[in-house]
């Protein structure tokens, strides 16, 4: 067989949550249960609507296909090699972590800001611990940008990225929740050291 030929399968976390998140996507789109999912599904802080549940069904929710499409794609991108360097069970505990994590910090904001109520759905903050995680144990590794697509060492690709969403959320920029990006970078940061100080992994 051509060595070039061979790819590693999928890792069967990553898998399983593409297939969910699209699944999910498809139901909410065509199916007439779609309100219902939105409304009890996405995290509604600050809503009659609100259960503590959706801190990890919200992860599962996306506005759009396009909103779906980039969420998926880094996930697929960063979490086949996530998951077979520190394992399925511990590669879920950290994705969840993360979107978790982000959530509660977008919360904060919010509640600091006076901004409730508060609706979130999508994958990005767990997305976006991933990210942080590739940059953590790869950092000299090159990461080809779709817009612009040039190349870029990852560690400089997440501090840079950290930096202007901390901007854009500060600024107020858009309908998205930019501090809950920067939560599941922070929350998984702090996951990945807490490992490291149990020896559980080495970077």
């Amino acid at each position: 067989m051509n060595r070039y030929l061979h790819t590693p399968p999928l890792p069967p976390v990553v898998k399983n949550l593409l297939i969910i998140n699209a699944l999910v996507y498809m139901a909410k789109a065509l199916l007439p249960i779609g309100p219902e999912l939105l409304r009890f599904g996405a995290l509604s802080l600050g809503t009659p609507w609100y259960h503590s549940y959706q801190y990890i069904t919200y992860m599962f929710l996306h506005a759009n296909l396009e909103h779906l499409f980039f969420n998926m794609f880094a996930l697929w991108m960063f979490g086949r090699t996530l998951e077979y360097e520190l394992g399925s069970r511990r590669f879920l505990v950290y994705y969840l972590v993360s979107g978790v994590g982000a959530a509660f910090v977008q919360y904060l904001v919010a509640l600091a800001l006076g901004e409730l109520p508060l609706y979130l759905v999508g994958a990005s903050g767990a997305v976006m611990g991933l990210l942080l995680a590739f940059g953590v144990l790869h950092p000299d590794a090159t990461i080809l940008l779709l817009i612009p697509p040039i190349p870029m060492k990852a560690k400089w690709f997440v501090i840079i990225y950290a930096v202007i969403e901390l901007f854009l959320g500060w600024r107020g920029v858009g309908q998205v929740a930019h501090f809950a990006h920067v939560g599941g970078m922070l929350w998984g940061f702090g996951l990945l050291h807490y490992w490291k100080r149990r020896g559980s992994i080495r970077f």
